[in-house]
């Protein structure tokens, strides 16, 4: 067993075509886990190939610790996945991804972002809400039409009140 990684060794870069079949696994074994898998591969592939959406990446010792993929609309951005591996959680990890993907939002002038996750997940639904989002609408049958979905925002606004992080 190697040491736990620390914030100096953590490189946060955009993935690469190459990196799609990773990312697909991950969301696969940490996200849709006891889903049909639908971040597929070629999913992955497209979204990263797609100009209004950033796939962005986590790396430490040259391996894949989480990654994010976000999407940018005209007015708002909807966060699609993220997922750190269990190794690397409670590091600041996903904050970091997140972090880096809101700023990017903000950037772009853009209002709020939102995202689902799984009724069942209370531990995603807290780490949300420590980042400043809140709950809008629980969505029966979202995944898989089975499982039902908690819809969630994040007003990008100055003065917020959500705690800002530094990517």
């Amino acid at each position: 067993m190697g040491s736990v990684p620390t914030h100096h060794s953590l490189e946060l870069k955009l993935a690469r075509r190459a990196d799609a079949r990773r990312i697909a696994l991950m969301s696969r074994d940490l996200v849709e886990a006891g889903l049909p898998w639908s971040w597929t591969p070629q999913r992955v592939a497209h979204a990263i190939r797609e100009p209004e959406t950033a796939v962005l990446t986590a790396w430490t010792q040259g391996r894949l610790a989480g990654f994010a993929i976000m999407q940018f609309y005209a007015e708002r951005a909807h966060l699609n996945l993220l997922a750190v591996d269990p190794v690397h959680r409670r590091l600041g990890l996903g904050r970091r991804l997140l972090a880096w993907l809101e700023k990017t939002a903000r950037t772009g002038g853009l209002s709020c972002i939102t995202l689902e996750v799984r009724a069942v997940n209370d531990t995603a639904q807290a780490f949300y809400r420590r980042l400043g989002y809140r709950a809008i609408a629980s969505i029966p049958g979202y995944y898989a039409g089975r499982e039902t979905a908690i819809r969630m925002r994040r007003d990008l606004s100055p003065g917020d009140g959500a705690p800002h992080q530094q990517p």
